[in-house]
């Protein structure tokens, strides 16, 4: 597996590049990609950090895996390709985007137009066999999105983080709230949607912060 991610974030990261548990998930997944259907294609892995290089990260999602249907996991996390049916949680994420800064819905799920805003769509797991939830977990790819999260919060203040379901949150312990603003909720999920995902003005939040910060809104 290579290990260049791309832009800046090489540098931030190349500390964890040399760590054991980096080098031991390196042969891991590059096994896994020879021997099994992995999604996303090897091409896409890295396509979060590509899309949204350090200097431009302005806000973070945080999912968990990569969607583990056929075609659609693209490298960032709750998107899928253009032609793809749009996941049940996308979904809701479109509508609470509608009701929240009344934009009607995209008609494709391919989030990138965000991450070339400066939306980092980060999974904690970046790969997942075919059809096999939660496959890669505990290799050694959350240890590597920890220290995403940890040295970005480190280097960069003024960041919007947006943190959906408990898995999310746990995550983002480590952030200060004191110089970002940490959203939170339930899981845009249709399981928990109905219980505070719905109504929770994080789009709207996030913008006004962001024109706050002097920066940019995001057209989602």
């Amino acid at each position: 597996m290579v290990i260049k991610i791309g832009g800046k974030w090489d540098e931030l990261m190349k500390e964890e590049f040399e760590k054991l548990y980096f080098k031991r998930l390196s042969l891991f997944i590059n096994n896994e990609y020879e021997t099994h259907e992995v999604y996303p294609p090897l091409s896409m892995l890295f396509k979060a950090f590509e899309k949204c290089d350090v200097d431009d990260v302005k806000v973070v999602i945080l999912g968990q895996d990569p969607y583990h249907g056929l075609g659609q996991a693209n490298g960032l996390c709750f998107s899928v390709g253009v032609g793809i049916s749009i996941p049940p949680s996308l979904v809701n994420i479109f509508k609470e985007i509608n009701n929240d800064v009344g934009i009607s819905a995209q008609t494709n799920g391919n989030l990138e137009s965000w991450a070339d805003q400066g939306v980092l769509l980060l999974n904690s797991t970046l790969t997942v066999r075919s059809s096999q939830a939660g496959s890669h977990q505990k290799k050694g790819w959350e240890e590597f999105t920890d220290a995403v999260i940890q040295k970005l919060s480190e280097r960069k203040s003024g960041l919007v983080y947006l943190l959906w379901g408990a898995y999310a949150q746990k995550k983002g312990n480590i952030l200060d709230p004191t110089k970002n603003l940490i959203l939170k909720s339930v899981h845009p999920s249709p399981l928990s949607a109905y219980k505070g995902f719905f109504g929770n003005g994080h789009f709207y939040k996030t913008n006004i912060y962001l024109k706050n910060q002097g920066q940019k809104a995001i057209e989602w």
